[in-house]
């Protein structure tokens, strides 16, 4: 099955889910943001507590996530709550209409009471949801799917099962047209010159090695030393012993697939393929940036049952080994621990993980979803001024 029904945009984007959002663009309105979703049944609150006292670097990379995440093909409208008058909430949505997505702006100030304020938003959230409700899906092909590719909570069965298995997923749907997105370049750390070398060419090995070097330095300068920080106490009661062996682990998740492109965080590939997105090893904060960048589907490997989930995105959580689908089978979607007591192949869990990606995208919920894992964090790249 290399086909999916989805729901089409005005920009040819095309998402899997059809979510109508409420999403604040300052810390201050988390609360009210998550009231006025409450208020509205059906409508997801993407609560954050960035925007505010930052320096210019994270000021952009806020908005980038913001309008990334309301502009996904996943959402079908988004409400944004901003405060003030430099608030970019107007801008973000002008930029967006522009591209035909359904979105609004609400500005809490003293010309307006927060009853008011809660009050428009209900208004327009029931329309905009009564609208989605109306929308037709179409038959689309696998080669429009993003797949995001993360993993976390990793134990010494994660690059023995989980992800190389994800790795025959991800050489597959790039065979087929499709993309793949790699994130944490923390987890490269050790092993870059592996990536570096599936390089389409010069310039994206020289770009994937230089923001490996630039991570590892930003640490330096706040006395934090990459190498000694990996791998985490939870990796080491999972059995991983070294950075290098984590980092290998991690990069078996993309395959042996050439490397097209190397993306900053939340950025939207213009490549076809594998590629390589610049993002912490947080995986909550990982999982944003795949999904702002595009990723309709998230792929997430864990040995000791990360619950992380997205508020738009479906997030397909992969076991790496039989005691945790023992212990969470109702968080776990694919069951890779198979390959040890069961004599499954690496290969055929692949194509196990190829099948669960078809069936989520044709609208089949993930553990995730049905348990309303909504983790939401945006990257941080300096201190709170």
């Amino acid at each position: 099955m290399k086909t999916f029904k989805g729901y089409r945009r005005a920009n040819g984007s095309i998402g899997v889910r059809n979510h109508i959002i409420v999403i604040n663009t300052v810390g201050e309105l988390a609360g009210l943001t998550k009231k006025l979703a409450n208020l509205v049944p059906g409508v997801i609150p993407v609560v954050h507590q960035a925007g505010q006292s930052q320096y210019p670097e994270d000021s952009a990379q806020t908005i980038k996530t913001l309008a990334g995440t309301a502009g996904h093909a996943n959402v079908s409208a988004a409400l944004f709550l901003g405060m003030g008058s430099n608030d970019p909430a107007d801008e973000i949505v002008e930029t967006l209409k522009k591209d035909g997505h359904h979105v609004h702006s609400i500005l809490f100030d003293k010309d307006k009471s927060i009853i008011e304020c809660l009050d428009e938003g209900r208004t327009w959230l029931e329309n905009a949801l009564e609208q989605s409700k109306k929308q037709k899906t179409e038959k689309a092909d696998v080669s429009e799917l993003i797949i995001g590719l993360e993993c976390g909570g990793s134990d010494a069965w994660s690059g023995i099962t989980a992800n190389p298995s994800i790795g025959v997923f991800s050489d597959s749907i790039v065979a087929d047209g499709g993309t793949s997105i790699l994130a944490e370049t923390t987890e490269a750390v050790g092993a870059e010159h592996i990536l570096a070398n599936r390089a389409v060419n010069s310039e994206v090995a020289d770009r994937f090695l230089e923001i490996v070097r630039r991570y590892e330095q930003r640490a330096k300068a706040v006395g934090e030393n990459i190498k000694a920080a990996n791998p985490s106490p939870g990796n080491k009661t999972g059995g991983l012993t070294t950075l290098e062996e984590k980092s290998l682990g991690c990069i078996k998740k993309g395959g042996n697939s050439t490397l097209m492109e190397v993306i900053d965080y939340a950025y939207s590939p213009t490549k076809k393929g594998f590629v390589f997105m610049d993002t912490p090893g947080y995986d909550v904060e990982s999982v944003v940036g795949l999904v702002a960048g595009g990723a309709q589907i998230v792929l997430f490997s864990t040995g000791k049952g990360s619950p992380t989930g997205s508020p738009i995105a479906p997030v397909i959580k992969i076991g790496t080994n039989p005691k945790l689908y023992k212990n969470m089978p109702e968080h776990i979607d694919v069951n890779a621990g198979k390959i040890i007591d069961q004599n499954y192949t690496i290969d055929q869990i692949g194509e196990e993980i190829y099948s669960k990606v078809m069936q989520v995208a044709n609208g089949e919920v993930t553990a995730s979803e049905k348990y309303n894992n909504q983790e939401f964090s945006i990257w941080r790249l300096a201190e709170t001024q």
